[in-house]
């Protein structure tokens, strides 16, 4: 039996493995070009704090998503596929890692996210 995500350490655990496939798949990962070129490392760090915020209410993060989703979709255009593949890949991740009302939570989470991304990205 899995845990279910109880902390920032599983936090960071998740998005880590999350973006080990991310960075490989050839339908997203040249999204994160300019971050893995960049400073990948403070990338990871404002998703362990996105995550942490948007699954344990920590209110670490100070950050604006659409935002910063804006200025990569003028350079490089999201189609929804872009964002079912993330959903799927995030899905999976969460799966193969936790099972439990967390784990359960994380996956909504991140659909609602999507689903927000899309309608703000495509207005």
């Amino acid at each position: 039996m899995k845990s279910d995500l109880t902390n920032r350490a599983d936090i960071e655990k998740l998005v880590n493995a999350f973006y080990d496939k991310v960075l490989v798949d050839e339908n997203i990962g040249h999204f994160f070009f300019h971050a893995r070129n960049g400073d990948w490392p403070k990338h990871l760090a404002t998703m362990y704090d996105f995550w942490e915020n948007a699954i344990f209410y920590t209110g670490g993060y100070f950050g604006n998503p659409i935002l910063v989703h804006d200025k990569v979709h003028h350079h490089i255009p999201f189609e929804p596929k872009h964002f079912d593949r993330w959903l799927l890949l995030f899905r999976t991740t969460v799966d193969e890692l936790y099972e439990g009302s967390n784990a359960e939570m994380t996956k909504q989470r991140a659909a609602s996210i999507a689903t927000v991304m899309q309608v703000k990205l495509f207005k």
